[in-house]
């Protein structure tokens, strides 16, 4: 095969090179009068395969684009600031959802299969991180790139593009839903449900989904993803304030009467029985979340080839994992204790005001509902990063130019304003989180045990081979158990489409 050459500026964010030791096996250094470039033979086959399948935007070689996007902009991270963007992006309010689980599995089963899948998707985690630099001097600091690194252009965008877009965009909408709707809870609880202890007049939900977006997207102008470790340090501490709070408070206060621990299959009828188990099963699925952004999370670290940057992301998984995992383990055991199998279908959100919210202080309330607001506030920002990024690799394709101030706000205003309309369009959407949660969730157990196969090629029906072929198929299993499950849910509760009627 035929070899050209091809130069490229070492100082780009995606060659991760330096004059004195980066030099790959197929590089060689060559100093010129405007600086130090790398020479890098590539074949004429892969050249045609860049030309053809945006092979540059992808994180093929060097990329002058990559330091005018906002998730690759700054490479000035380390392990503090990576653990806070975890934390961030994998604590949330799904998880007040897992006594629901329980309540359908009983105990053994439910922490068995939290477990499990627990340590699954950590196994992926640490795929996406190995596979970050798995190409020499080459970063993919973007899931879908990676995708497209792994199974062609057009294969990689078919089974990438839905999933990282809806986990980013359908959260952000998720997050306006949910934080306008704690803060019209707020309100009422404070001021009272026509504000007379306030003196001010209550607003409608429309209303308070508009002033969460207004908010949103002001902390939005933070120009890139390594300026957001403050905000996302904040989501992660009201994250778990307001959960604490949730389940201490559920402890202390007691259970209700006639709380029972018996799993509630082994009341119901066969079909039904299969389908809460397959429903149990999704929401513990769907408890896990944030694989959209590992990569991107890594993207804001730097790397050298004596460090690279799997070696601090890998310590803050670990680090942020093991928070993680006693965030949920509480919830799960916790709410499940002290509701047993009268956890209403809402989860822990619902049922805390619902059986204490009476004989709760008022200041109480009011700071669990605050500490929601400003989770959801700041886990916008880490969710919509992606979204901008695409936003402005279209911009800057068109204008080859880096984005202005006024245009990066521009482009980040006007996604606000689509959120803002899909929440008012489509307020049920957390009706169908589990239907769609579940059509995504190939991200989180599929896709990089299968993307690990393709790219590091281990021997056939050796251990790794067996392991992420077996994690792979069985993903498409959960995948097709998720999406029954959510089917199920929806024939059997049947949903309340209230379109623009918040």
């Amino acid at each position: 095969m035929g070899e050209v050459a091809e130069i490229v500026d070492g100082g780009f964010c995606d060659s991760v090179l330096n004059s004195d030791n980066a030099i790959s096996a197929k590089a060689a250094p060559c100093s010129v009068a405007h600086g130090v470039l790398t020479i890098k033979t590539v074949s004429v086959a892969d050249e045609e395969a860049a030309a053809a399948g945006e092979t540059g935007a992808a994180g093929q070689g060097g990329n002058p684009r990559d330091g005018w996007l906002p998730i690759t902009e700054s490479r000035g991270g380390n392990t503090v600031t990576a653990v806070f963007h975890i934390l961030c992006s994998g604590m949330g309010i799904q998880a007040l959802m897992l006594p629901v689980a329980f309540a359908s599995l009983g105990w053994v089963w439910g922490i068995i299969i939290l477990s499990l899948g627990f340590l699954w998707q950590l196994y992926t985690i640490w795929a996406l991180v190995q596979l970050h630099e798995s190409v020499p001097g080459t970063r993919y600091s973007r899931f879908l790139h990676l995708s497209i690194a792994a199974f062609g252009p057009r294969l990689g965008k078919l089974l990438a593009i839905f999933p990282v877009m809806y986990l980013s965009g359908g959260t952000c909408v998720m997050l306006v839903i949910t934080g306008g709707g704690a803060m019209e809870l707020l309100f009422n609880t404070m001021c009272g449900g026509d504000g007379t202890a306030c003196s001010a007049k209550p607003l409608n939900s429309v209303e308070w989904f508009l002033v969460f977006t207004c908010i949103a997207i002001t902390i939005a102008q933070l120009p890139n993803l390594h300026s957001l470790a403050t905000v996302s340090l904040l989501g992660a501490i009201t994250a778990v304030g307001y959960s604490s709070l949730i389940w201490i408070l559920s402890v202390a206060k007691g259970r209700p009467e006639g709380v029972s621990y018996e799993a509630l299959i082994e009341a119901k009828s066969n079909e039904t029985r299969i389908g809460s188990v397959l429903n149990a099963i999704g929401i513990i699925a769907l408890s896990f979340r944030g694989h959209n952004l590992v990569l991107e999370i890594q993207g804001t670290l730097p790397s050298t080839p004596k460090c690279p940057s799997k070696r601090p992301m890998w310590r803050a998984v670990i680090i942020s994992y093991s928070l993680v995992a006693l965030y949920l383990y509480s919830l799960a055991i916790a709410g499940f204790w002290a509701y047993g199998n009268q956890i209403p279908n809402g989860g822990l959100y619902i049922a805390f005001p619902q059986f204490h919210g009476r004989d709760t202080p008022k200041l109480v309330m009011g700071l669990v509902y605050l500490l929601i607001v400003a989770s959801c506030l700041s886990t916008f920002q880490i969710y919509a990063m992606p979204i901008f990024d695409n936003l402005e690799l279209q911009y800057t394709g068109i204008k080859d130019h880096r984005c202005s101030r006024r245009a990066r706000a521009s482009l980040r205003v006007f996604f606000g304003c689509i959120a803002f309309f899909v929440a008012v369009a489509l307020p049920f959407l957390g009706s169908l989180a589990l239907l769609i949660g579940g059509m995504t969730s190939t991200l989180t157990f599929v896709l990089p045990c299968f993307m690990w196969l393709v790219i590091k090629r281990p021997h056939r029906k050796s251990s790794a081979w067996w392991l992420n072929v077996g994690l792979g198929w069985l993903g498409v299993v959960l995948w097709v158990v998720m999406v029954a499950a959510a089917i199920w849910v929806l024939v059997d509760r049947g949903i309340n489409a209230n379109f623009f009627d918040p």
